[in-house]
């Protein structure tokens, strides 16, 4: 099993987001952009669209994914905020206190 880091889950999400080369976001919107795709989609839809790219349109898809690339190595997207659980304290990601997805914010 390939084990897939957060720039690359960034990037796929952003590869098989509505977001063209003609727009010029911040790194705040393609943050919004790349949460909004991953909750629609999920980290494995993301990755399945960007395959059937791969597969369909692969020398429009590689160019997709440089200019995403350039784009996220020019504009870093910062990690989501940690959201308090219950009791008022951050969870710590790995610990044996770790239970699941951290509760949706309001």
């Amino acid at each position: 099993m390939t084990r897939l880091n957060v720039n690359d889950a960034r990037c796929e999400a952003l590869f098989v987001s509505a977001l063209q080369p003609s727009d010029a976001p911040d790194a705040a919107a393609l943050a919004e952009i790349i949460g909004v795709t991953v909750r629609q989609l999920g980290v494995r839809g993301c990755a399945g669209r960007m395959a059937q790219e791969f597969g369909d349109h692969p020398e429009a898809a590689a160019a997709r994914m440089r200019w995403v690339r350039q784009l996220i190595t020019e504009r870093p997207v910062a990690p989501p905020p940690r959201l308090p659980r219950r009791g008022g304290q951050p969870r710590q990601w790995g610990s044996p206190h770790d239970t699941g997805p951290l509760p949706r914010a309001a």
